[in-house]
């Protein structure tokens, strides 16, 4: 029996807002952003986690359950 899981590239709106606001948090609370701050116009933690989640670098993951 067991669980299937499925996962796919693309993000429903409200997954993307749950990441977002996630590694917003992260990092407001000293996380290291894992993209260059220099070149974004802005250092508000959501700007930052959207800057990672647009070149791919957002360390979380998606798990969908069947």
């Amino acid at each position: 029996m067991g669980v299937k899981f499925m996962t796919t590239k693309n993000l429903t709106r409200f997954e993307k807002a749950r990441l977002l606001g996630a590694r917003a948090i992260q990092i407001s609370m000293g996380a290291k952003p894992l993209v260059d701050t220099k070149k974004l116009d802005s250092l508000d933690p959501i700007d930052i986690a959207y800057a990672e989640l647009k070149e791919d670098k957002l360390p979380l993951d998606v798990i969908r359950m069947e």
